[in-house]
C-alpha cells in the first residue's frame, strides 16, 4: 500500500527547506526532512532506509504533521523528576565557576 505525497505549499517548502539546513536541533532538521520526502513522493520503506529510521517511525512522523504541522517538528516536553535547582542556585554555581579556575582536587 503506498501512501498519497503530503501537499505543501511553497511557504510550507520554504520553511522546511530552511529549516533542514539551518535548523539548530539535528531531530527537528530530521524530521522537516522527512516531511519534505514525504512531500516529494518518496515512500514510508524509502525514507526509513535513508533515515535509518523504523518505517512505523516515518508514519508516526506524517500522522502528527497532517494533526499539528510545524508544532509537530519540535521535541516535545518529556514526564520526569522536576529539576532540583532553582535559578538562584545556577546563578551561584555560575558565580563560583567563573570567580578562580580550580583544580579537581580542590
Amino acid at each position: 500500500m503506498t501512501i498519497k505525497p503530503l501537499e505543501l505549499n511553497e511557504t510550507e517548502r520554504a520553511a522546511l527547506d530552511k529549516l533542514i539546513k539551518k535548523g539548530a536541533d539535528w531531530r527537528e532538521r530530521n524530521r522537516a526532512e522527512t516531511i519534505r520526502l514525504l512531500a516529494d513522493g518518496f515512500s514510508v520503506k524509502d525514507i526509513a532506509a535513508k533515515q535509518g529510521d523504523q518505517p512505523e517511525a516515518i508514519r508516526i512522523r506524517r500522522r502528527k504533521w497532517l494533526k499539528y504541522g510545524f508544532a509537530s517538528l519540535p521535541d516535545q516536553p518529556r514526564s520526569g523528576a522536576p529539576t532540583l535547582l532553582t535559578d538562584e542556585h545556577r546563578q551561584k554555581m555560575k558565580q563560583w565557576a567563573e570567580a578562580e579556575a580550580l583544580s579537581s582536587r580542590e
